[in-house]
């Protein structure tokens, strides 16, 4: 069993690994998304400035699928193994408010 799963506390405990992983893929995004507010400053060219959204959108979703992935993996998992159902009822609404 995997104990760092959400439970009643709707938490999720993370090792400093998974952490570390998550939130730098955060913090390089971020950086990302100063780049493109300096282009719009510097008025940059609309195309490059579309190229560069692409890029940010692609590592936003990249994060997501990373959590999702890991979120299977371990709290649905979980709950399933101990007859907890309504998980998957909880997965598919989050991942169609994912996919919109």
């Amino acid at each position: 069993m995997h104990e760092a799963c959400c439970g009643e506390n709707r938490i999720k405990v993370r090792t400093d690994e998974e952490k570390k992983a998550l939130i730098n893929r955060l913090k390089r995004i971020e950086g990302q998304i100063r780049g493109l507010c300096a282009m719009v400053e510097k008025d940059a060219y609309c195309p490059d400035i579309l190229t560069q959204a692409s890029a940010a959108a692609a590592a936003i979703n990249g994060f997501a699928k990373a959590l999702l992935s890991e979120h299977i993996r371990t709290c649905v998992a979980e709950d399933v193994r101990q007859g907890k159902d309504e998980v998957i009822d909880e997965l598919l609404g989050t991942m169609q408010k994912w996919m919109k």
